[in-house]
């Protein structure tokens, strides 16, 4: 979550490259929230078309780089403060001024969690407060995240190389788990949007069997030594079957699916016609 910024309530992924001490921001939720079109990619194609200037120039201040999505990590077009300011500029856009001043903020909020990295999950708090969440769902979102977090690191020192092959065992652990991939669990909820994170729309239970999954995962590749891709692929579907029978013991005991496919949205919307009626 502390790489999904928030512009007047609409996420906008970023990643911070070390290297470079800088943030970058995914093009195509820049353009959505600046332009609110539907189709970004398209806009963008014709935004490069009508600014022959922009399009020299594009490789140059449009890299592509892994950005996490709900099923892992995926590449994507991306920018700095100084290649969005110049994007911006072949934007006509009542929002530029205000994107600008956000923009600084952001940069100003991350070096202030380089030296107080606490500051990063205090934020991520307050988002997920701000949208409606309830304490106790952002307790296990958090508590999830640092799950997420663990496992990724244990898989980082045992070869497992970022990107495609992080995706692929999340899958495994999803599918074990839940029977479902992450992309066709967004499917099953109705997530159509590249920006919706998976996990931001399930309900407690959901999250709690994710966590399990993953955690099970990480402690079995800990406890074999597990190296390289191929042994963790086995730690990833034997961590989420794991979960999985659990799931369904709870399941068949409880008489209640934990699959579901309600999704944040729509319980949005339930709360703010019960708000009015009340």
């Amino acid at each position: 979550m502390s790489n999904v910024k928030l512009f007047e309530s609409k996420q906008i992924r970023s990643v911070w490259i070390e290297a470079d001490q800088k943030w970058y921001f995914v093009i195509e939720d820049v353009v959505s929230v600046l332009t609110e079109s539907a189709d970004p990619k398209q806009y963008i194609k014709r935004l490069r078309q009508r600014d022959e200037e922009l399009a020299k120039g594009w490789v140059q201040i449009v890299p592509t780089l892994w950005v996490e999505t709900a099923g892992g990590k995926q590449k994507m077009a991306c920018a700095n403060v100084q290649g969005l300011l110049r994007i911006i500029q072949s934007i006509p856009s009542r929002k530029a001024e205000p994107f600008k001043r956000w923009l600084a903020q952001v940069g100003y909020e991350r070096l202030e969690e380089i030296e107080n990295p606490e500051l990063a999950t205090n934020r991520a708090r307050e988002i997920y407060k701000a949208k409606g969440y309830s304490d106790e769902w952002i307790e296990k979102r958090m508590r999830g995240i640092a799950v997420r977090d663990e496992l990724t690191g244990e898989w980082k020192k045992r070869g497992v190389k970022e990107g495609l092959e992080y995706s692929i065992l999340t899958a495994e652990i999803s599918q074990a788990t839940f029977g479902m991939t992450p992309s066709d669990y967004k499917n099953y909820k109705g997530l159509t949007k590249p920006s919706e994170n998976l996990r931001d729309h399930m309900t407690d239970l959901e999250l709690i069997f994710t966590m399990l999954g993953e955690a099970s995962t990480t402690e079995i590749a800990k406890n074999r030594d597990a190296k390289g891709f191929d042994q963790n692929k086995r730690a990833a579907k034997e961590g989420g079957s794991v979960a999985g029978k659990a799931r369904k013991d709870l399941e068949r005991k409880s008489g209640t699916k934990v699959i579901t496919k309600e999704n944040f949205k729509e319980i949005s919307q339930l709360k703010k016609k019960k708000l009015k009626k009340g």
